[in-house]
């Protein structure tokens, strides 16, 4: 098979994992903003409930019927979210392998390529960074972050509007709705983190970045 006939369908398995790719953050995004929406409609519903009732008992049975809802909402997209992220790292896996038999057709092209030809970790970071490590701010402002985090604080509201229902006083309310929302935060932090975990231990890469090519990375 000649490298022109070879380079042909690797790039037309590019494409695919490409388009794919795509159709992925186009689907995180929508989800994103789809919850999101839900969320503001829902706090300008409340705000006016609870202008025409001086935020009484008709506020709280609005409010004990929304946030529901909109927990549910936001806990499956953050899912939603997570799964997708899972997905795009093994697209990103095939995406560096195609590289790598770019480059052992044309090594000469090596000096043009910013993005990995590897896919072990250091690879596949750098194919999110162009960099062989993600800086912490974008972790945290990663899609699934920010979500877990609303989630986490819808979490506690409803919590606290649930104690203040039943007639508990608002210092236990607030004092509930912290430690609902905090122990809702960590619970979520654990499903991408596991996920890192797993991918850790279950993957094997193919082709794995030399040692040469460490060494002369931190010499430079």
């Amino acid at each position: 098979m000649t490298s022109a006939v070879r380079i042909q369908i690797l790039a037309t398995e590019h494409w695919s994992l490409l388009a794919t790719r795509s159709l992925i953050w186009n689907e995180i995004f929508s989800r994103a903003t789809m919850f999101l929406t839900v969320l503001s409609g829902a706090v300008v519903a409340l705000s006016f409930v609870g202008q025409a009732t001086d935020f009484g008992e008709e506020f709280h049975l609005v409010s004990l019927f929304l946030l529901p809802v909109i927990l549910a909402v936001g806990l499956g997209t953050f899912f939603r979210v997570c799964d997708a992220n899972d997905d795009d790292v093994g697209l990103v896996i095939g995406m560096n392998r195609l590289r790598r038999a770019y480059l052992e057709i044309a090594p000469d092209l090596e000096p043009y390529f910013v993005t990995g030809s590897y896919d072990d970790q250091r690879g596949i970071m750098l194919t999110y960074a162009a960099d062989a490590k993600l800086h912490p701010i974008r972790w945290l402002s990663a899609t699934s972050v920010l979500v877990g985090v609303v989630d986490s604080v819808v979490a506690g509201v409803l919590a606290g509007m649930v104690c203040q229902a039943s007639g508990w006083s608002d210092v236990i309310g607030l004092a509930v709705g912290i430690v609902v929302a905090l122990t809702t935060a960590g619970l979520l932090a654990r499903i991408p983190l596991r996920a890192i975990a797993r991918y850790r231990e279950e993957h094997q890469p193919r082709f794995p970045t030399p040692g040469d090519v460490i060494a002369r990375e931190r010499g430079a």
